[in-house]
């Protein structure tokens, strides 16, 4: 039976363990979230299937599952809504998550070398990045989200997938600590802003990554210069919790001032929504409700409209 301990549990990842015991005040906090017995439930309910069609691609999942799995699996799944990021695809059972997160992928993914790597998402939701980087060539992939029903799912996908090398721990960047142990890669994506202090989340990325590393950032930006960077006045999108939106060269100043070097950037792209989108797998309100109707340039708070940027650094080798 698949439980939310699947997650964070892996007999081929031999520091896993140290890092769940390491964390285990913390784990055992959110484990206390009223909803967990509904989630636990839907995950208690997804069969067992045997398959040999795993796909790790632009659709993560199995190609082909037996046809009377079908209609169990997705009343499973489906009591694991809202499905953020994805997609997914289980046999004919199209997972379509609010973010077309492999668009995202597609920006990256061949300017970015994982071969041999242990890589390290920092919030990474229901773990659909884990499954490109394997895919990308990392052997061993870790994601961090607060979120429990995020590793509801991802324990869900993972073994369904028939357990590859990735886990996830229900904690915060803030709250990692992961000791000696460090990455290849680290990535944070859609992160930066939902922090007060961004200088002191790229610190706390720079401690993980092993010298002569690499750090991945995905980010709302704005245009400007070096100096610009716009601290929205209440919400932004309708979210309240955005802080700083930096521009591209204001991004690279501060990432260049904490000791990351060859810094590049390698992607600035406008949201759509052919990107984010309410959909069946996730009912509430989407990028659709955020964009002024009147002036697509804007937000409904009068601010520039979501543009987001890939940037990549180096840490310097020892």
């Amino acid at each position: 039976m698949i439980t939310i301990q699947d997650a964070w549990t892996h007999p081929d990842l031999p520091w896993l363990s140290d890092l769940v015991t390491r964390h285990q005040s913390v784990i055992k906090r959110r484990l206390g979230h009223g909803d967990l017995n509904r989630w636990s439930e839907a995950l208690s309910n997804i069969p067992i299937i045997s398959t040999d069609t795993l796909s790790l691609g632009r659709a993560v999942g199995l190609d082909r599952i037996p046809q009377d799995t079908e209609q169990p699996l997705e009343d499973a799944l489906r009591g694991l809504i809202p499905w953020r990021k994805g997609p997914f695809k289980f046999g004919s059972i199209e997972l379509d998550t609010e973010w077309r997160s492999d668009l995202k992928w597609d920006r990256l993914n061949t300017t970015i070398n994982l071969a041999n790597h242990r890589v390290l998402d920092v919030g990474s939701g229901s773990g659909y990045y884990l499954w490109r980087m394997l895919e990308l060539g990392a052997t061993e992939a870790l994601g961090i989200d607060p979120s429990i029903l995020f590793h509801c799912q991802f324990a869900a996908i993972k073994s369904l997938l028939g357990h590859p090398k990735a886990a996830s721990l229900p904690v915060t960047l803030e709250e990692f600590n992961a000791g000696v142990l460090d990455f290849d890669t680290v990535f944070s994506m859609g992160v930066l802003y939902h922090r007060k202090d961004p200088i002191n989340h790229l610190e706390h990325l720079k401690r993980w990554v092993k010298p002569g590393g690499q750090l991945v950032l995905e980010t709302l930006v704005v245009d400007g210069d070096e100096t610009t960077c716009l601290v929205p006045p209440d919400r932004y999108a309708r979210m309240n919790n955005v802080w700083f939106l930096p521009s591209v060269a204001a991004l690279s100043r501060w990432l260049g001032r904490i000791g990351f070097e060859s810094i590049e950037c390698l992607d600035v792209s406008i949201t759509t929504t052919n990107e984010q989108r309410k959909t069946d797998w996730m009912q509430f309100e989407s990028f659709e409700h955020v964009v002024d109707p009147d002036n697509d340039a804007l937000t409904v708070e009068g601010l520039p409209r979501p543009m987001r940027a890939v940037l990549w650094a180096k840490l310097p080798g020892t």
